[in-house]
């Protein structure tokens, strides 16, 4: 393997229905229709080098996802980011993709930050349930899984969850916002979880379906802020492109 690149990518509108398992087939297919001379590991049963990094769930829209690939060869990573996002199809976009430097990408992610689409509720209802959210010391929800039935205490891992707002929906009455910080735990604590415990803590249910967006990754700052697991990567880039001798040349002329 010669070269390391991160990619972020979106999932939206129908394709947010895309599992993780359906994005890796189409990815992979969309690798070798671009051309992209792709690092394989060894052994009988070669496979190309991809690292998916915290996949949301199926039914869910992201603006956040996150992958790494490693090359044989170096390419420049915006003409690999176009000629991905060319070949995969509407909704599953390839936002950037940069040099990977430092630590790895699991080193800098462990929270996320959702926004919720309530609909059918009313503010006050939904502020209520949010502040019997806050003072509960647990939560325990039930998820169906493979092995079937387990609880999942959906409130630990909540570090922050507020109404922002709330706005008309055509056919649905009203509906509310909230936004949802939420750390990367195991079992993980998604969004339909958190719905569940306002529903089980205030007899919060929405009449529709819910939409929920992944709006970012990245870590929690002294201040609360999420960090962006991408900046130092564009940070070397950057300094290695002005400490590059062609970067220098052209600053003396």
């Amino acid at each position: 393997m010669v070269q390391r690149l991160r990619l972020r990518y979106a999932k939206r509108g129908r394709l947010r229905f895309t599992s993780h398992r359906d994005f890796a087939r189409a990815f992979e297919r969309a690798l070798r229709r671009a051309g992209i001379p792709m690092g394989y590991s060894a052994g009988f049963t070669p496979h190309p080098k991809i690292s998916y990094l915290g996949a949301a769930p199926t039914g869910v829209a992201s603006e956040a996802e996150y992958l790494e690939i490693g090359l044989a060869v170096h390419m420049d990573p915006e003409a690999v980011r176009v000629a991905l996002d060319s070949c995969l199809p509407t909704g599953l976009d390839i936002e950037e993709c940069v040099p990977a430097a430092g630590e790895t990408l699991a080193d800098r992610i462990d929270t996320s930050w959702w926004r919720i689409t309530l609909p059918g509720l009313d503010f006050s209802t939904v502020d209520t349930a949010v502040q019997g959210f806050l003072a509960a010391a647990e939560i325990p929800v039930e998820r169906l899984t493979k092995k079937g039935r387990r609880s999942v205490d959906a409130r630990a891992a909540v570090v922050s969850i507020s109404t922002v707002g709330g706005t008309p929906t055509t056919g649905s009455g009203p509906c509310v916002i909230l936004d949802l910080v939420v750390r990367q735990v195991s079992p993980a604590v998604r969004p339909d979880d958190v719905i569940a415990a306002l529903a089980a803590v205030a007899g919060c249910v929405p009449t529709a379906p819910v939409r929920a967006t992944r709006l970012a990754q990245g870590r929690l700052d002294e201040s609360g802020q999420l960090t962006d697991p991408l900046a130092p990567d564009r940070a070397a880039a950057l300094a290695a492109r002005e400490g590059s001798p062609e970067t220098i040349a052209g600053a003396q002329r």
